[in-house]
């Protein structure tokens, strides 16, 4: 039977389907109206110990969309991730659809360019990207519009995306009993941080925000998908009743004692060119690049 497609729906309440990735914890979102939607940090599969990428999970996202006969507006990334790869490429040649970014990719790009030694072969000029988004810039989705808001502090590029009454908040924010983002990767910062937290609930407490990651601990034991600015405000212990400096305190001793990602240097590397891998050698195989005792240098 022809599936036909819903109704559209309300651009101030739109929906939203979610997929998580149980492997490193990540949410992808598909925000829509019924009609078109925009993809948002969509999971590479990644297997460490072969070096092998699937595509499992972007294939999931797609079966939904194409069962929605939905129309793809912009695969968007919250900010380039150091924890998963990001499958915004192989999503762009699939559907093909557009890709955005914070315009704070371009440090990004500076910075991991010299630690991999990527050479001139790598342009770090955002031209991985069809879009680069500066605060209160907005897209169309059909209906809907999208705006986004600058949140810094876990990384450089970090944007949130407001759609009506959803919000799509990257790692700033984790679920209430989690916390918040790290801030020692290179260009983030616990004040700016802070800063950032303080913007997404000054949103209207109805809004409803969408995670990129959940671990839940051993007490809940589904993850979630989406939390609120009410919850948040009430709720977690890194930001209720905590000012600036006590926060920024205790976040620095916290990320102090972290390790480094599980994925973050083959995340990198494929994330700063837009979730694409890089260029086949001569072999026709791509390659990744291991810094050898950078990290944990203030690398």
């Amino acid at each position: 039977m022809e599936h036909l497609p819903m109704p559209p729906a309300d651009p101030s309440h739109p929906e939203v389907e979610s997929f998580f990735h149980e492997d490193t914890g990540t949410w992808t979102h598909v925000v829509h109206d019924g009609e078109d939607a925009a993809i948002i940090d969509p999971v590479l599969d990644y297997d460490p110990a072969a070096a092998r990428t699937s595509v499992t999970s972007a294939e999931a996202v797609l079966a939904f969309v194409r069962e929605r006969a939905l129309r793809v507006a912009w695969i968007l990334e919250t900010h380039v991730h150091a924890d998963h790869l990001s499958a915004a490429g192989y999503l762009h040649e699939a559907l093909p659809a557009p890709i955005a970014i914070g315009r704070g990719i371009l440090a990004v790009q500076a910075h991991f360019k010299d630690l991999f030694g990527l050479g001139d072969a790598f342009a770090a000029d955002g031209s991985q990207f069809d879009r680069l988004l500066a605060d209160g810039d907005t897209l169309a989705i059909g209906s809907l519009v999208l705006r986004a808001i600058a949140t810094p502090g876990h990384t450089r590029d970090g944007l949130t995306y407001v759609v009506g009454d959803a919000a799509f908040v990257g790692d700033t924010l984790f679920a209430p009993d989690l916390g918040t983002a790290r801030c020692d990767f290179r260009g983030g910062d616990a004040a700016e941080l802070h800063a950032s937290i303080r913007r997404i609930l000054a949103l209207p407490d109805t809004t409803r925000l969408f995670l990129c990651h959940d671990y839940p601990p051993k007490d809940r034991a589904a993850p979630a998908p989406e939390t609120s600015v009410v919850a948040e405000a009430q709720n977690n212990a890194w930001i209720a009743g905590v000012d600036e400096q006590t926060f920024v305190e205790k976040r620095r001793a916290r990320d102090a004692t972290l390790p480094v990602p599980r994925l973050l240097l083959p995340a990198l590397q494929v994330n700063i060119r837009g979730g694409r891998l890089p260029p086949p050698e001569s072999d026709g195989y791509s390659y990744l690049r291991i810094p050898l005792n950078r990290f944990g240098t203030g690398a």
